[in-house]
């Protein structure tokens, strides 16, 4: 597997336990929907917190949540209307971006709520 997949699979490791840490439930990951995919499902206090994580091995070319383009953002929300139409769930729902990069032999790790889209 290429090294920025590996670093992609540990990041989502990372935000996994990250959120785990911090009372989420995770309800799904790499959940799928035609050309989207969701990173994370989670709930938190009636809230349903669709996570986009993106890892990053340096910030040279751009913070982590610099990469969520409209176009995934796009994908996105259509992916997260039809998970909710098919599991009728009723939360209130938010897009969060977990932010990751590679500070020599450590991860920074960063939480960014209601990050991009909110109804």
């Amino acid at each position: 597997m290429a090294d920025h997949n590996e670093l992609g699979k540990k990041g989502e490791e990372l935000a996994v336990e990250y959120l785990k840490q911090n009372g989420y439930k995770i309800l799904d990951r790499n959940w799928t929907f035609q050309k989207a995919e969701i990173d994370i499902i989670a709930t938190k206090d009636d809230i349903l917190a669709i996570v986009e994580v993106k890892t990053r091995s340096s910030l040279d070319f751009g913070l982590p949540q610099d990469f969520v383009n409209p176009k995934k953002i796009q994908l996105l929300v259509k992916a997260v209307n039809a998970y909710i139409n098919d599991r009728e769930i009723d939360f209130e729902t938010r897009f969060d971006i977990v932010a990751i990069h590679k500070k020599k032999e450590h991860f920074v790790i960063e939480h960014l709520i209601d990050a991009f889209y909110h109804f």
